[in-house]
C-alpha cells in the first residue's frame, strides 16, 4: 500500500459566536503503475540485441566464414570431378553445339575421345601394376642388399675388420628405424592438425571465390559497387537480359555460356569483352536493352557502351569501372607543352581521350567538320580547341563567324582574316557574305587548278559557330532571296552546300557548330556533307541520327544516352580522321577543356608565328550590283555574245564588282535565273532573249510578291 497523506484545514471564517474548528482530511496516494512482466522486458532486450548492428555484423561474419568452407569444398569437388572425368569436354561440346559452331564441336568431341582412351589405358595399367610392383620390389630389394654387402666388403678390406661387411646394411636398417620413429612421433599430431589444415585450405578457396550467399557477404560486396567484371558476371547479366532465345541458349550450353565471351581485357578506365551471340539472337536485341544490361552488371547506364565490331553476330561491351567516367581527364597538351606545333596535312589535333584511356587525335586534312549538341555542353570549347591547334600552323587561314557573339572566339583577333561576332540578323548577313566569298575563293582556286594541276593553296578554314542562327534567319535581300532556310534560293544554305561539295579538293573547308539538330536548323544536305561528324548530348535517337548518320547509330553510337550536364565535353565522333577499333563506325571521346585564359595564351603563340594578320570585322561590299541586270546591259542589242566577251564588258562596266569574275560566276548567275549559256559554233554564248525574259520574269515575280 502507498503512504497516506494527512491534510489539516483551518476554517478561517467560522459562524458567529463559535470558535474556529480545524478539520483533518485523509487522502490516499494514487496506486502505483503495474510492474512490467519479466518476459516482456527480456523479449525487448533480446530483440534489441538481435537487431543491433554489431550483432548482425558479427553473425553475418560467422556465417560467411563458415559457408566459405562449404563453398570451397564444392569448388574443390567440382575441380576434382572435372579433372577425373570428361565433364569439362562435354560442357564445351554442348556449348559449341548450342552456339551453332559445329567445327569447334567436332574438335571438342575428338579431344573427349582422346581423353577417354588415355583414361582407359591408365586403368588397364592399374590392373597389372600390383604384380609389376611386387616383381620390382623383389628385384630392387635383392639388388639393394647386394650393393650394400659389396660396399661392406670393400670397407672390410680397407679397414682390415671383417665386421665392417655388414656396416652399410646396419646403417640402412638404422635409418629406416629412424624414419619409422619420426612417423610415429608425427602421426598423432598430424591426425589432429590435418583436418584443420584441410578446412583452412577449403576456406581459402571459398573466400577467394566469395563462395557464400549474398546476404552473408560484406556490405561493399552485397551492394555490387565497384565489383570487378568476371566472365560469370557477364554471362549472368546476358542471361537475365530478358531475351528468351539468349536465356535458353545459355542454359543449354554446358559451360553456362562462357564460350560466348572473348578474354576480358583492361581498356582504359574499364574492361572490354566481345560477346558472340548464339544463333537466333540479334545484336539489336542486346543494344536495345542497354540500361538493363548495365544494371545487371551493377553499373549505371552511362558506364556501359555497346558497339558492333566487324565479326558477325557479335557485340562489343565496354564496361567502365564504377564512377570512373565522373573523374576529369588531364589538361590538353596544347596547355602543358608550349613547344607543340601543328601540321595541317600530316598532323593530328590532340582532342582528348577515348574510353580506353588512349589519346584521341583527329586529322583535319581536307575534312569538313560538324559538331552539334545541346546548349552549354561544350560544343564551342570542343570546336575551338581544334582551331587553336590548327592555328599553330602558320600556313592556315581562318574566316570565322561567331553567331553567339559573347567573346568565345575573341582570341582569334589577329589570327583570323575575318572575325564576325554577334547574333543579330545583320551579323547573319555578314556571315553569309563571308561564306559566299569562300565560294568565290573556291571557284578561283578550281580555275587555277584547271590550268595548273600542280598548283597548291594555303588551307582556308571557314568556321561558323551557332550556325543554326543563320539557317533560321528570316532576313531577305533586295532580290527577295532569304539568307536563312534550306531552299535553292537560301543564300547561306547554298554557300555552305557548295563549299561542302567541292571545297575539299582545293583546301577550302567548312566547320559548323550547331545546337539541337533538326531538318530546319541543320538541313540534310549540309550535315551529310561533313566528313567528320561529332555530337555532344542530344535529346532523342532521331537527333542522333541527324548528327552522326544512320550507320553510326545502328552500330551503337548513342549521344542521346549521354547525361545532360554531367557529360560535358564528351563527344561521339564518326570520322575516318580518328583512329578507332576495327569494325567500329564511331568512337566516344572525352575532350580536353581549354578555358579562356589558356586559350588566349595559345592564341598568342599562334600570333607570334604569323606576320601581323589584320582581322576584318565586317564584310565591305561597296556598291550593290544586280548581276543579271548588268549582263542585260552589256549585251546591248546583240542577239548572242561569247561568255568571255560578256565578262570583259562587265569588267569595263564596273571593275570593282566584276574584276574577279570567271566563267563559273557568270554561269552561276545565269543558271539561277534560268538563262543558261549554250554552245554556238563550238563556243559558249549568252543569248539576249533568254536574259531579257529571265529579267522580266523576275521583275514580274517581285511585283506579284509586293502586291500580295
Amino acid at each position: 500500500m502507498g503512504d497516506t497523506v494527512v491534510h489539516l484545514h483551518k476554517n478561517t471564517e467560522p459562524p458567529a459566536g463559535t470558535a474556529p474548528v480545524t478539520t483533518l482530511t485523509v487522502v490516499p496516494d494514487p496506486a502505483p503503475p503495474a510492474p512490467v512482466p519479466l518476459w516482456v522486458r527480456s523479449g525487448r532486450a533480446v530483440r534489441s540485441a538481435v537487431t543491433d548492428e554489431r550483432t548482425v555484423t558479427a553473425a553475418r561474419a560467422v556465417a560467411r566464414h563458415s559457408l566459405y568452407v562449404a563453398g570451397g569444398a564444392g569448388i574443390v569437388a567440382r575441380r576434382t570431378w572435372d579433372g577425373r572425368t570428361g565433364a569439362r569436354y562435354e560442357r564445351m561440346l554442348r556449348a559449341a553445339e548450342a552456339a551453332g559452331n559445329y567445327e569447334v564441336a567436332e574438335e571438342w568431341e575428338e579431344r573427349l575421345q582422346r581423353f577417354r582412351a588415355a583414361r582407359h589405358h591408365r586403368r588397364m595399367d592399374l590392373l597389372h601394376s600390383p604384380v609389376e610392383a611386387a616383381k620390382g620390389l623383389v628385384v630392387g630389394t635383392g639388388m639393394g642388399v647386394g650393393v650394400l654387402v659389396a660396399l661392406g666388403v670393400v670397407m672390410a678390406l680397407n679397414t682390415k675388420h671383417p665386421a665392417d661387411v655388414i656396416t652399410p646394411l646396419n646403417a640402412t636398417i638404422d635409418f629406416i628405424a629412424l624414419l619409422i620413429r619420426i612417423v610415429q612421433v608425427v602421426w598423432g599430431p598430424a591426425l589432429t592438425i590435418g583436418p584443420f589444415l584441410a578446412l583452412l585450405a577449403l576456406w581459402a578457396v571459398g573466400s577467394k571465390r566469395q563462395a557464400a550467399p549474398k546476404w552473408a557477404l560484406p556490405a561493399n560486396v552485397r551492394s555490387g559497387e565497384g565489383e570487378p567484371i568476371t566472365p560469370s558476371i557477364v554471362v549472368k547479366a546476358l542471361r537475365d537480359l530478358g531475351v528468351p532465345a539468349l536465356r535458353n541458349a545459355i542454359k543449354e550450353m554446358g559451360d553456362s555460356g562462357a564460350s560466348m565471351l572473348s578474354p576480358i581485357t583492361i581498356a582504359g578506365c574499364g574492361v572490354e569483352v566481345d560477346v558472340t551471340l548464339p544463333s537466333g539472337v540479334s545484336t539489336i536485341e542486346v543494344q536495345n536493352r542497354r540500361r538493363k544490361l548495365a544494371e545487371n552488371l551493377t553499373r549505371h547506364e552511362h558506364e556501359v557502351f555497346i558497339t558492333i565490331p566487324a565479326a558477325a553476330r557479335t557485340v562489343r561491351l565496354w564496361i567502365a569501372d564504377s564512377g570512373a567516367l565522373d573523374e576529369p581527364i588531364g589538361p590538353s597538351p596544347l596547355v602543358t607543352d608550349e613547344t607543340l606545333t601543328a601540321n595541317y596535312k600530316t598532323g593530328k589535333a590532340p582532342w582528348g581521350q577515348d574510353l580506353r584511356g588512349d589519346a584521341a587525335e583527329l586529322s583535319l586534312y581536307q575534312r569538313h567538320l560538324l559538331i552539334t549538341g545541346r546548349s552549354n555542353q561544350g560544343k564551342t570549347a570542343s570546336l575551338r580547341s581544334l582551331a587553336l591547334w590548327l592555328a599553330l600552323d602558320r600556313s592556315v587561314q581562318f574566316w570565322l563567324g561567331d553567331l553567339k557573339g559573347v567573346g568565345d572566339w575573341a582570341m582569334f583577333d589577329g589570327i583570323a582574316d575575318v572575325l564576325i561576332q554577334g547574333p543579330s540578323d545583320d551579323h547573319v548577313i555578314q556571315v553569309t557574305e563571308m561564306a559566299e566569298d569562300a565560294v568565290d575563293e573556291m571557284n578561283r582556286r578550281i580555275e587555277v587548278r584547271r590550268t595548273d594541276p600542280a598548283a597548291t593553296f594555303p588551307p582556308l578554314i571557314v568556321i561558323v559557330d551557332e550556325a543554326q542562327v543563320a539557317f533560321m534567319c528570316p532576313a531577305v535581300d533586295e532580290q527577295k532571296r532569304p539568307y536563312g532556310g534550306a531552299k535553292a534560293t537560301s543564300r547561306f544554305f547554298m554557300a555552305v552546300r557548295k563549299v561542302n561539295n567541292q571545297g575539299r579538293a582545293v583546301d577550302v573547308l567548312m566547320w559548323l557548330g550547331t545546337q539541337d539538330p533538326t531538318d530546319q536548323n541543320l538541313p540534310k544536305l549540309v550535315r551529310e556533307g561533313a566528313h567528320t561528324r561529332a555530337s555532344l548530348v542530344l535529346g532523342t535517337e532521331s537527333q542522333s541520327r541527324m548528327a552522326l548518320g544512320d550507320k553510326a547509330v545502328d552500330d551503337g553510337a548513342a549521344p542521346h544516352l549521354l547525361r545532360q550536364g554531367l557529360d560535358k565535353g564528351t563527344l561521339v565522333v564518326a570520322s575516318d580522321g580518328i583512329e578507332m577499333p576495327k569494325g567500329q563506325s564511331s568512337i566516344t571521346v572525352r575532350t580536353h577543356f581549354i578555358d579562356d585564359d589558356p586559350a588566349a595564351e595559345i592564341a598568342d603563340r599562334a600570333k607570334a608565328l604569323r606576320d601581323g594578320v589584320t582581322t576584318l570585322h565586317t564584310i565591305d561590299r561597296g556598291e550593290q550590283r544586280d548581276p543579271l541586270a548588268d549582263i542585260a546591259t552589256v549585251l546591248r542589242n546583240d542577239a548572242r555574245v561569247r561568255t568571255q566577251e560578256v565578262i570583259t564588258r562587265l569588267v569595263a562596266l564596273n571593275e570593282d564588282a566584276y574584276s574577279k569574275w570567271s566563267f563559273i560566276d557568270l554561269k552561276r548567275v545565269l543558271d539561277d535565273a534560268g538563262a543558261e549559256p549554250y554552245k554556238s559554233d563550238g563556243r559558249m554564248v549568252v543569248a539576249r532573249d533568254r536574259v531579257t525574259a529571265a529579267l522580266a520574269n523576275r521583275d514580274g515575280d517581285d511585283s506579284a510578291s509586293a502586291s500580295e
